[in-house]
């Protein structure tokens, strides 16, 4: 069973400035809630134990967020246990039994994130989170969760992507379907051309992922703007025959890294 989680938040969140220059990304209010409870509530929903959050000492008004107490008691008392505040600090208070926090100082990408956490992994497989992407209406974590139960394989998020836009994605190369919602992985090729791409699926920030990965990340040299990428270790481990699975979910996609996408997240979860 996966018991441990790693999110990855210590990005600069360029793409949502000005916004993100006084608050963090995963703050910010989608439907009237910081992005960062959606990924929580999945992964908690699955049955994940332990979630570890990889941060900044610029953002740690995340870690403020949860450790508040004094402010909610205070607000409590003041207006005579009031009862929708006291289900926000309960809720709060749920949250904190379940995270732990891990500093990433240095933006060194997602690779270097995961790193960072070694010491804390204890079980052979975890999964990795991407903030950025919220998968709505379907538990995409209890999906992947299942498949790398039954195949005993490494799973990654996949969804299909227009054939003109796959150069904005890392692609997987699949050989077969492994089962009506999952295919066998050869490779993943970062932003190919249209002409290069294998296929049309793209990968999402969902990854169920071996501990043997921190081995392969300790010896990986930096990649494009100076940074480890998980994209490569994988690939390494892949070419190493170990075996992953993509995962082509049912879920809506949201993506709110971008500013349109963010704006448009809020709607979409408006509908439910």
């Amino acid at each position: 069973m996966i018991k441990q989680a790693i999110i990855p938040l210590a990005g600069l969140g360029t793409r949502l400035l000005p916004l993100t220059s006084v608050m963090p990304k995963e703050l910010l209010p989608i439907n009237g809630r910081p992005g960062l409870e959606y990924i929580l509530d999945e992964c908690i929903n699955a049955g994940v134990k332990d979630i570890i959050f990889v941060i900044s000492k610029k953002k740690t008004v995340i870690k403020k967020y949860f450790y508040n107490d004094n402010f909610y008691k205070k607000i409590i008392k003041a207006k005579k246990g009031d009862k929708k505040i006291i289900a926000l600090y309960k809720k709060i208070k749920k949250y904190k039994k379940y995270i732990k926090f891990v500093y990433q100082n240095s933006p060194k990408g997602t690779g270097d994130a995961i790193l960072k956490c070694e010491k804390h992994i204890k079980s052979n497989y975890f999964m990795v989170l991407l903030p950025d992407d919220l998968i709505i209406n379907k538990n995409c974590s209890t999906r992947m969760i299942q498949i790398y139960k039954k195949y005993n394989s490494s799973v990654i998020a996949a969804k299909k992507v227009k054939r003109k836009e796959v150069s904005r994605w890392g692609i997987f190369n699949i050989s077969k379907k492994n089962s009506k919602d999952s295919y066998i992985v050869n490779d993943v090729v970062e932003k190919p051309s249209i002409a290069n791409a294998p296929s049309n699926l793209a990968i999402i920030g969902r990854y169920i992922l071996p501990k043997k990965i921190f081995k392969i990340l300790k010896k990986q040299k930096l990649g494009k703007n100076n940074e480890l990428h998980v994209t490569d270790a994988i690939r390494k481990l892949i070419l190493d025959k170990n075996k992953f699975l993509c995962h082509n979910f049912s879920g809506k996609y949201l993506d709110c890294g971008t500013m349109n996408g963010f704006i448009n997240s809020s709607f979409e979860i408006s509908k439910i």
